[in-house]
């Protein structure tokens, strides 16, 4: 892989900015069409994540995802101390039709450099326009094989509750998502696979890999995402 390419997919580790940024670099050939996502597969929910680097606790995401004239919307504010002493903070805003298609999505984040951006989707095109700070935002639009893609943004972890809710458990199995991270301007795809039964706590795991990265969701019973572990960088996301 491109060192630029490995930079961008996960910007934690060793540096100024400790979180997780996960950027999904395309593979050479198309995204597969994911399975159809049921509209009965999303639900409201309301929380906070607590983040942990090494077993330290670095920061918390407060979310919810609300349903809203027929449609969701999914907010999720984190805020955190970097490896270097300052503090980072994220927020995002989503919205989704009732079949979890996205329609819009604005994000900003100050960690410690300020940047804004958002997102129109129409018909599985992704319009994006991102400004670095300098006041003339920078525009990039591309195209999916399928409106339902998945905004995986960094340090965003509501974001992957929504994706245990598209992903189709009734059919089980490898199911493949095309995915757009709009802090990095990359779009992606993903596989996602269901790890057996219910494992310890009554959990049920989701393996969601990249070509570079793999991260661990863990639902209850009602497919609610309870806790996000990425081994490769030691960093845990989980529920308080």
């Amino acid at each position: 892989m491109k060192r630029a390419a490995r930079k961008a997919l996960i910007n934690l580790i060793c540096g100024a900015v400790a979180l997780c940024g996960f950027a999904w670099i395309c593979a050479a050939r198309p995204p597969a069409t994911p399975s159809s996502a049921p509209s009965t597969g999303m639900a409201a929910d309301k929380g906070k994540f607590r983040i942990l680097l090494a077993g330290q606790s670095i920061g918390t995401e407060d979310f919810d995802i609300l349903s809203s004239e027929g449609k969701w919307v999914v907010r999720g504010t984190t805020e955190a101390h970097t490896s270097a002493g300052d503090d980072m903070k994220t927020t995002g805003e989503l919205h989704l039709a009732a079949d979890g298609t996205p329609i819009h999505y604005v994000w900003s984040t100050d960690s410690p450099k300020k940047a804004s951006g958002q997102v129109d989707f129409d018909s599985g095109i992704a319009k994006t326009s991102t400004d670095f700070g300098s006041g003339h935002p920078y525009h990039e639009d591309f195209k999916f094989p399928s409106p339902l893609v998945i905004v995986l943004d960094n340090n965003l972890y509501e974001q992957y509750a929504v994706l245990a809710r598209l992903y189709d458990w009734s059919a089980g199995g490898q199911q493949s998502f095309p995915v757009l991270i709009p802090q990095d301007i990359t779009p992606g795809k993903i596989t996602v696979n269901a790890a057996g039964g219910p494992g310890a706590g009554g959990l049920s795991e989701l393996v969601v890999k990249s070509a570079d990265l793999e991260i661990h969701l863990f639902c209850d019973a009602n497919h609610k995402l309870v806790r996000l572990e990425v081994p490769a960088s030691r960093v845990i996301v989980e529920r308080q």
